[in-house]
């Protein structure tokens, strides 16, 4: 007898790892290391904001995200027509493959790079393109202009690069712009934006204004600290804009998650706080890994990465015995968030005592 099936690229779509929670350790605080969360509780004001939204939980969310769209517009300088909310910024890379590509169109990124990116090109029915990263993590800008065919749709750029930590400049990003075709969608992914502390980095806004095919993603997540409320946001010309909001799920960003971001929006000066004092730990764990011997990629994000290779399932196992859960990828490297000072200090104890 016969039965229903699916398409069939489905089958081929790769399961997506969380990072894993740490496991309860009588009389040892434990800490999850593993999905580059912020440690902080919600900025002030998010919790009385979510609190009176949960009061009319009975009611639909504002399918427009209009006051969200008001606040983010007044925020940036940009205009309402060209920004598009989702469930997180991770939903705007599938809306954007489902409203640009079609089966057998090329999606052109970096590898390694966010793990949600092969599974929404393949279930988009689209083809990745995997250009390998730099041996410092970086991305190789040439060598993905070169990947570009006329089979190609868009083309992904995650800076600073999860899980590797290396961002581009605004020079590299110009210099790789001039090299793709303006039918091309360049995604410029900026989840971790806000922790970027070089020289020269990337100007998204300016970038965005001086490129129609340039689309930028954001979130909530992990600056603002509202990662379990799902809210990212694209800033994009108003019909690369209009067409995200086209094919987004209605009602898809709940009422109660736009008012906290809405809130979170107002706490600029306790959300910098927080995320110079995360800068901070950061540049703490990376001269105390330094000091250990230990040659990282340059950390821009809210996490350090170890390139372990075969060696990383044993580096997870010495954390774990430690009491800090971190994010391995089998045979490649450990990805660490920037949490407590507490976990910060296991973090390193345990790269001193794994050894080079």
């Amino acid at each position: 007898m016969s039965s229903p099936t699916s398409r069939a690229h489905i089958a081929r779509i790769p399961a997506y790892v969380p990072g894993r929670p740490p496991t309860p350790r009588t009389g040892l605080t434990t800490y999850k290391l593993s999905s580059n969360e912020n440690p902080y509780p919600p900025l002030p004001g998010v919790v009385d904001a979510a609190t009176e939204a949960v009061a009319v939980m009975n009611r639909y969310p504002d399918m427009g995200s209009s006051a969200l769209y008001d606040a983010l517009s007044a925020r940036l300088g940009v205009p309402v027509s060209d920004l598009a909310a989702a469930t997180g910024s991770v939903a705007l890379v599938y809306q954007l493959l489902s409203a640009y590509c079609d089966p057998g169109d090329e999606v052109v990124y970096a590898w390694r790079s966010f793990e949600a990116y092969p599974i929404a090109v393949t279930t988009a029915g689209a083809t990745s393109v995997q250009v390998p990263l730099t041996p410092d993590g970086r991305h190789d800008l040439d060598a993905m202009a070169a990947a570009i065919t006329e089979r190609t749709k868009v083309v992904v750029v995650c800076t600073p690069n999860n899980p590797t930590g290396p961002a581009v400049t605004q020079s590299e990003l110009e210099a790789f712009l001039a090299q793709v075709p303006t039918h091309v969608l360049v995604v410029v992914d900026e989840a971790y934006v806000e922790f970027v502390r070089m020289a020269d980095p990337v100007d998204g806004i300016a970038t965005y204004r001086a490129h129609p095919n340039v689309v930028l993603f954001r979130t909530f997540s992990k600056a603002y600290g509202l990662a379990g409320f799902r809210v990212g946001y694209a800033v994009a010309a108003p019909p690369v804009a209009g067409a995200l909001r086209a094919v987004s799920l209605p009602f898809g960003v709940s009422h109660v998650a736009q008012a906290a971001a809405i809130a979170s929006l107002k706490a600029t000066d306790a959300l910098m706080a927080r995320v110079e004092a995360l800068a901070g730990e950061r540049a703490r764990v990376v001269a105390g890994l330094a000091a250990a011997g230990w040659d990282l990629p340059d950390a821009q994000g809210n996490f350090v990465w170890f390139g372990l290779g075969e060696r990383t399932a044993q580096f997870a196992a010495a954390g774990e015995e430690a009491g800090i859960v971190v994010r391995p990828f089998a045979g490649e490297g450990a990805r660490v968030t920037i949490g407590e000072p507490e976990a910060n200090d296991r973090v390193l104890a345990v790269a001193r005592a794994f050894g080079l």
